[in-house]
């Protein structure tokens, strides 16, 4: 398995950003007029010239010396050349309180030498401008700020647009999405095509399957790209990701009464939304993984949704009536759910059976003896790394055998991915045995101590 933990690579989505253009909105005619948005500090020069944040620190630090360090102009202008993208949508700011316009990115990072001061610009097609006041004073006073997850705050800012034409989300450019084939998630986890389809196939007639494993199978990775390969693009809006815990409740899952300015209001919850999406669109399917499912307490979270995640409970004819609102809901037949769980973590409780029979179980094993990871193994060219992994193996046998452990305990393969032959280093496995597969096996073994020396030592030979 390669590329991030949660398997979002390529994944194109709409970014917001809050900008002020100029001081006090100085630039915002000019900015309007030309259908663009632009930063100052031309005396950098063209910022795609700088490999990192560090190397246009240091020239910003001898181009414009001042107290302290300019991490908040550093991280705006590296932003804006280098994570910006068109299709995201840009608000505009005056000040702390008021909104004067919105638009969204039609272009990339250009350095417009000629310009007399503002000389890193993009294009923006400008589609609102006015004045509107903020409930609450935005206290962020850098010139460009991400607030994609300041999910609060961009539904007022959608409300203040929305009241005039209804659009804020950028929907006039829509952004192309990565294509996702079973092939391409066949390569990145290591899986073979009998299993992917077993499983494929138990998800589509169940519904609801739980992917169980020891620590490290990349059972989160493996969940989303599961649901990409599915719907064949890279599509997060069709994807949603919550973890479960022991103070997670069915007002955060359902809908619940949360305090506000007036006393309380009832709010809508996670699951609760997610279907609502789902069941405007039936003709695409929607994912909803829940990872650490057996962390919460899953008769208070699901309540009355014990019956209706049934798969054949879905749909209008199996409507209830929620708790709070009396509102008639079901969870549409579009939504899929995947469920994540540690089968290493003793201090968990069974899943309730009323739960467990809802869902089917699907293993996942760590894969080192996969095809994929072979051929993984053979692109670092790192002997050490081949010598330490072999050592996990064969741990791994032994920790199967062992009665008090079995299967479930063994070490994944995931803490050995996302390697490159130049960060294969001595100090990076290193650092992987002594603070993460070691400690792991004071925990497996704490009344055997000999045991963890035994295997601390085999671990440690490979790199010495």
């Amino acid at each position: 398995m390669q590329a991030s933990a949660l398997g979002d690579d390529g994944v194109q989505t709409v970014r917001y950003w809050l900008f002020a253009p100029g001081h006090r909105a100085s630039e915002w005619d000019d900015f309007y007029a030309r259908g663009i948005m632009g930063l100052a500090w031309g005396e950098l020069g063209d910022l795609r010239a700088y490999a990192s944040r560090s190397d246009l620190e240091r020239q910003l630090l001898q181009t414009s010396p001042g107290p302290g360090r300019p991490t908040n102009d550093v991280l705006a202008l590296w932003q804006f050349a280098n994570e910006m993208k068109p299709g995201d949508v840009i608000v505009a700011k005056r000040g702390i309180k008021e909104i004067i316009g919105r638009g969204v990115v039609t272009g990339d990072y250009v350095y417009d030498a000629d310009a007399e001061h503002y000389r890193n610009v993009r294009g923006v097609r400008w589609t609102h401008k006015g004045n509107w006041s903020l409930d609450k004073p935005w206290s962020v006073r850098k010139t460009l700020t991400e607030i994609t997850d300041y999910t609060d705050r961009l539904a007022q800012l959608k409300a203040f647009f929305e009241e005039e034409d209804g659009a804020l989300d950028g929907e006039e450019m829509p952004v192309p999405l990565t294509e996702y084939s079973v092939e391409k998630f066949l390569e990145e986890v290591y899986m073979d095509r009998e299993q992917y389809d077993a499983i494929v196939g138990l998800l589509r007639t169940k519904k609801n399957i739980i992917m169980q494993g020891a620590p490290g199978v990349g059972k989160t990775f493996a969940a989303k790209r599961l649901a990409y390969s599915m719907m064949g693009v890279k599509d997060t809006s069709r994807v949603k990701l919550v973890q479960f815990h022991q103070s997670y409740s069915y007002e955060d899952f359902i809908e619940g009464y949360r305090p506000s300015g007036a006393g309380f209001e009832l709010v809508k919850g996670v699951f609760y939304s997610f279907c609502r999406k789902a069941a405007d669109d039936q003709d695409n399917d929607y994912f909803f993984i829940i990872d650490e499912i057996n962390r919460g307490n899953l008769s208070t979270i699901f309540g009355e949704l014990f019956m209706l995640i049934e798969s054949d409970k879905r749909g209008p004819e199996y409507k209830l009536q929620l708790l709070y609102s009396h509102e008639l809901f079901c969870v549409p037949a579009n939504v899929h759910i995947i469920g994540m769980m540690n089968t290493a973590d003793r201090s968990l409780a069974m899943l309730d059976y009323a739960l467990r029979r809802r869902f089917a179980f699907v293993e996942l094993r760590p894969a080192f003896d996969s095809d994929g990871f072979r051929e993984y193994c053979s692109g670092l060219d790192n002997s050490r790394f081949e010598a330490l992994v072999s050592e996990v193996v064969s741990l791994n046998k032994v920790i199967a055998e062992d009665e008090s452990l079995g299967d479930g305990f063994c070490i994944g393969h995931s803490y050995f991915c996302n390697m490159k032959p130049e960060n294969c280093t001595d100090a990076t496995l290193a650092s992987i045995v002594e603070y993460e597969l070691i400690p792991m096996l004071k925990e497996y073994w704490f009344d055997e101590p000999g045991k963890v020396c035994e295997w601390a030592d085999r671990l440690r030979r490979p790199l010495r």
